[in-house]
C-alpha cells in the first residue's frame, strides 16, 4: 500500500493487491478503508509523490484523531489524500484541516461519535484558494471542482481511517448526510462587501487559512427581499426550528450569504457583526415550541446561562451574537444557505503553512 522502508519509524503496512482497479477497490471495500466511492490506490509511488507536497517529515504526528485517537502522521494523511484523489499541493491545506479538527474547541470526540448527522465543513480563505482552484462561486457546495471534492473527502477518510469512526461502530450517526462524503468551499472574497473570514478571525489578509465547522446540514433560503430588515426577518425565521441542537445547547450556527444578499445588507448599512447581532435577536425562539423532553434538557443545559427557563422564555440560538458565523460564497442569485451545527462544537481556524511546500 505504501513504502515499507525499514528506516521509517512510522511506516505503513505494505499489502499486495492485484494490478486491477476493480480488484483493489474490492480489497479496500472489504477492509472498510474507503467511503463507498472508488478510491485511487495508494501505491508507494503515489504516496511518495503526495509526500512531496510538504517538507514536514513523514513520521511526524500532526494530531491524535478522536474517537479512536489514532496518530495522524504526515504519511497517513498522505495515504488518505491519495485515496481521495488529492494533488500533492493540497497537502498543506489538509494538514492544517486535521490540526483544526483535532483542536479541543471543535469537540471531535462528540462530532465523530454522535447520532447527529454531523459533517466537517471546510472553509478555505486566502491566496491558496485561487492557487488550488477551490471554488467559492457558482455551485461552490456542489460538484465540479477537483480541490473542493478531494480535500473534503480526504479529511473524511482521515477521520474514518485514522480516527476509527466507522459507520455503525464508533460513528453512530442515525442517518448521516451527503456532506460526510465531502464538504468544502472557498469564501468568495472578491464579491464580499466585508473583510473575509480569516481577517475577521485575526489573520493577515495575505495569509491562507482553513476553518472547520461541525455542520448538521444545509438549508436553502430563497428570498427576493431587497430590504435589509426584511431579509433579516426571512433568514431569522428560517433559523428557528424546534428540533435544533443550537437552541438547546447554545450553539454556533453558520450562514453562507450569496453575494446578492450580502450586498443587500451592505447597502442597508450593516457590517457582518451587525448582521449577526440582528439575526441573533430576531431568531429568538419561544422555548414552548420544543417537545417537552427537549425543553427539559434545555433547562438543564442552559440554566446557568439564561436562568429559569419556562415555555415563555425566548431562547437565543447561541450564547453570543458573534457565535453566528457568516461567510460570503456562491454565484449570482437570491439564495443563501443556513448551516445549523451539532451545537456542542465551535469552529476552529488554522493558518496553512505554505512555507512547507517544497520549491518548484
Amino acid at each position: 500500500m505504501t513504502s515499507d522502508e525499514p528506516n521509517l519509524p512510522d511506516r505503513a503496512r505494505l499489502i499486495e493487491a492485484p494490478d486491477d482497479l476493480d480488484a483493489i477497490n474490492t480489497v479496500f471495500l472489504d477492509r472498510r478503508w474507503g467511503d463507498g466511492l472508488p478510491i485511487v490506490p495508494p501505491t508507494q509511488e503515489r504516496v511518495l509523490a503526495m509526500l512531496a507536497g510538504t517538507r514536514r517529515p513523514r513520521h511526524e504526528v500532526v494530531a491524535r484523531v478522536a474517537p479512536g485517537f489514532g496518530a495522524a502522521t504526515i504519511e497517513r494523511i498522505a495515504i488518505n489524500a491519495v485515496m481521495a484523489g488529492c494533488r500533492p499541493e493540497c497537502m498543506p491545506v489538509l494538514i492544517a484541516a486535521v490540526e483544526a479538527a483535532c483542536d479541543p474547541d471543535f469537540n471531535l470526540q462528540a462530532v465523530q461519535a454522535t447520532t447527529n448527522p454531523v459533517a466537517v465543513f471546510l472553509v478555505v480563505n486566502g491566496p491558496v484558494a485561487d492557487r488550488l482552484g477551490i471554488n467559492g462561486g457558482f455551485n461552490c457546495l456542489g460538484q465540479g471542482a477537483w480541490a473542493n471534492a478531494t480535500l473534503g473527502r480526504a479529511l473524511r477518510l482521515v477521520l474514518q481511517n485514522v480516527g476509527g469512526a466507522l459507520p455503525g461502530e464508533m460513528d453512530r450517526a442515525t442517518h448521516g448526510q451527503p456532506g460526510k462524503y465531502t464538504f468544502c468551499c472557498a469564501e468568495n472574497e472578491a464579491h464580499s462587501p466585508w473583510a473575509p473570514l480569516h481577517v475577521e478571525r485575526g489573520f493577515e489578509r495575505q495569509a491562507s487559512t482553513v476553518t472547520v465547522v461541525g455542520a448538521a446540514g444545509t438549508l436553502n433560503m430563497n428570498t427576493h427581499a431587497k430590504d435589509a430588515a426584511d431579509l433579516i426577518k426571512a433568514m431569522a425565521d428560517s433559523m428557528a426550528f424546534a428540533s435544533s441542537n443550537d437552541y438547546w445547547l447554545g450553539g454556533a450556527p453558520w450562514l453562507i450569504l450569496s453575494p446578492e444578499h450580502a450586498q443587500v445588507f451592505h447597502e442597508g448599512g450593516l457590517d457582518k457583526l451587525q448582521v449577526s447581532e440582528r439575526l441573533w435577536e430576531a431568531s429568538k425562539m419561544p422555548a414552548g415550541r420544543m417537545a417537552r423532553r427537549d425543553l427539559e434538557r434545555t433547562q438543564i443545559s442552559r440554566n446557568a446561562e439564561l436562568g429559569e427557563i419556562t415555555a415563555a422564555t425566548l431562547l437565543p440560538i447561541s450564547v453570543r451574537p458573534d457565535d453566528i458565523g457568516i461567510i460570503v460564497a456562491g454565484g449570482p442569485g437570491t439564495h443563501s444557505v443556513y448551516i445549523p451545527t451539532f451545537g456542542d462544537t465551535r469552529a476552529v481556524t488554522r493558518q496553512i503553512a505554505l512555507d512547507d511546500r517544497p520549491p518548484r
